[in-house]
């Protein structure tokens, strides 16, 4: 008998070992039959590690996972820094190439110009300015050195006169490009609203009027503007 009493008590305390990971909380069997007051009505299981360890690993793969976003987006952001450099930089180069190309224009002469105000007579580069483009006219030199005949049938001056539609963005482009011959008055450009222009497209045209005279005063370009006619 002492035995099996042994016996039984050995197998309780393996069980015990076995289970140490494990809790069972809930009332005690026939608790409820004897009227005993639980906090649990139904017996609940906790796992004491296993929860632990999975939190814990699921807590290294959050994190891991935001560090890595993390550097993606400090690594995309410095690509487009240096993007952002280097067409800079290419930019500061293109125009440095055009303003030196225009300083080879002398300066303006105000007295040849003091005097024009119809833009017709204006023998200088014009620029009229749109909503959403440029005009810029241009009188060509007359290859013809000679003055006989200058300004007739024979040699109209209209036929060297050239207009070129423009996007805003092609303005310094197309400056550059002006034969040499075309600046009568010096590196000066006339700039006026255009006269087609419509009331409620004013707001608009201002604003490129300005943005054009911006960009002719970084080349180095003096700039008569003209009100819209």
């Amino acid at each position: 008998m002492l035995h099996v009493e042994i016996s039984l008590r050995l197998l309780e305390i393996g069980r015990a070992r076995s289970d140490k990971d494990h809790a069972i909380i809930g009332p005690k069997p026939g608790a409820r039959e004897a009227g005993q007051p639980s906090c649990y009505p139904s017996p609940v299981m906790i796992r004491s590690k296993g929860w632990i360890f999975g939190g814990l690993a699921m807590l290294l793969v959050l994190s891991a996972t935001a560090c890595h976003k993390e550097e993606q987006a400090v690594e995309g952001v410095a690509q487009k820094a240096v993007k952002a450099e280097k067409q800079a930089q290419a930019t500061a180069t293109v125009r440095d190439q055009q303003r030196a190309q225009l300083a080879q224009i002398p300066l303006p002469t105000k007295g040849l110009y003091a005097d024009v105000h119809d833009p017709a007579a204006w023998a200088n580069p014009f620029l009229a300015v749109g909503a959403d483009t440029l005009t810029l006219r241009i009188l060509l030199p007359d290859a013809n050195p000679s003055t006989i005949g200058e300004g007739t049938f024979l040699r109209p001056k209209a036929a060297r006169r050239q207009e070129l539609q423009l996007h805003p963005a092609d303005l310094a482009t197309a400056v550059v490009a002006i034969p040499a011959g075309a600046w009568r008055y010096g590196r000066v450009i006339a700039v006026a609203e255009s006269p087609a222009a419509i009331p409620k497209d004013r707001p608009k045209i201002r604003r490129n009027v300005e943005a054009a005279i911006q960009q002719l005063n970084d080349l180095g370009i003096v700039v008569e503007e003209w009100p819209g006619r």
